[in-house]
């Protein structure tokens, strides 16, 4: 691997095929590979972007030895098996979200990448979104005063998405909810504690193993007199998608829009009371990225590329996302999120559902997620 040039592959070409553009542009990376099952889609899109190498075998892929790093864009269940086959190939891993659905698995991709000295970034959109990215700014600048309480939510109807979603529990999809609150503060959870709430219909139930339709979690930060407390569902519950955080502090307070297109609202304190709500546009945060990939903060509709949208997704994060993970490999550095704080984040949720199940029963993180 030379010095400013990253070989990658992307493995998964739905979602994905996304992040294609913006690795062609990075300066610190050529998009050398591209892999999925499906050989027809996988020559569409490597026509229409140019890539010349193509792998319908993931295994064939990781015997490449001329890929440095792979970003992993596939179903849920090939995170972990993925990542840790990747990282014993001698690959440094990008995987979309969640790093695995069980405690165990998450262990593993941690020992492999303390055994490999390997990188690992869980690539988390919510903490690089534009408007984490805000309230991330202001917090810093001690314009919130000192955070009291946090909450996130992440409501999404899932019906009619492909079938595996009915198989899954909400809270092992509880990254883009624990992430905010935990890097708000940088952060990690001591404990949770979870409940869930009303039924799913009995055919979801069958499948996924999980009767509730919502499974709301509180969680202690370690090190820290804050609880945050946070929600999910899937299936079941009237309400528009919505990932957002509430963030509470002495000074001011920000709250998420209720409804997709509006503004979030700054709560200042000590003003006569209907003064103390504003409503405010969050900037766009280009400006941190290389100005090759600027652009891909805001939709773009290339002429040449008429079946893709480019940029903007989940709050303009998805450059940022590249740029972070690449500039740990050329720096050397721990990208952020690195494997045990991926982990934490991740074991939040795999842990809420079974102390929803226990009852609400209290779940200490495990300590690997702690380091």
């Amino acid at each position: 691997m030379s010095e400013k040039q990253i070989n990658v592959a992307i493995v998964g070409l739905g979602f994905g095929a996304e992040f294609i553009p913006i690795y062609q542009a990075h300066p610190h990376a050529s998009m050398y590979a591209i892999c999925q099952r499906s050989e027809e889609h996988l020559n569409h899109i490597g026509d229409t972007f140019g890539i010349e190498k193509r792998y319908t075998s993931y295994d064939e892929l990781l015997a490449d030895p001329n890929v440095d790093a792979v970003h992993i864009n596939t179903p849920i269940p090939d995170h972990a098996p993925q990542s840790i086959k990747a990282l014993k190939a001698g690959k440094h891993v990008a995987c979309t979200v969640p790093m695995a659905t069980t405690v165990a698995e998450c262990e593993e991709i941690v020992k492999t990448v303390k055994e490999t000295g390997l990188k690992y970034m869980m690539m988390e959109t919510v903490v690089y979104s534009r408007e984490f990215l805000f309230i991330k700014e202001m917090y810093d600048k001690g314009e919130l005063g000192k955070i009291q309480y946090m909450q996130a939510s992440h409501p999404q109807d899932m019906e009619g998405w492909p079938e595996y979603w009915e198989r899954m529990i909400p809270m092992h999809y509880a990254t883009h909810v624990v992430s905010p609150v935990l890097g708000m503060v940088n952060g990690r959870a001591e404990y949770i504690s979870c409940f869930g709430s009303g039924t799913v219909n009995d055919e979801i139930a069958e499948k996924s193993g999980n009767r509730f339709a919502v499974e709301t979690c509180h969680i202690k930060i370690k090190d820290s007199d804050i609880a945050a407390h946070i929600w999910r569902f899937l299936f079941d519950t009237a309400r528009q998608y919505r990932e957002s955080v509430d963030v509470y502090g002495t000074k001011k307070s920000f709250e998420w829009p209720l409804i997709e297109g509006e503004n979030p609202v700054l709560h200042t304190a000590k003003r006569p009371e209907p003064e103390i709500p504003k409503r405010v546009e969050v900037p766009d945060y280009a400006h941190l990225l290389p100005p090759e990939i600027q652009k891909f903060t805001r939709a773009i509709h290339d002429a040449g590329h008429l079946s893709f949208l480019q940029g903007a997704g989940h709050g303009g994060s998805h450059p940022h996302l590249v740029n972070a993970f690449l500039n740990s490999l050329v720096e050397g550095s721990d990208p952020w999120p690195n494997a045990p704080l991926s982990a934490n984040w991740t074991c939040v949720g795999i842990l809420a559902h079974e102390s929803a199940v226990a009852g609400g029963e209290l779940k200490p993180l495990p300590a690997f997620t702690l380091e």
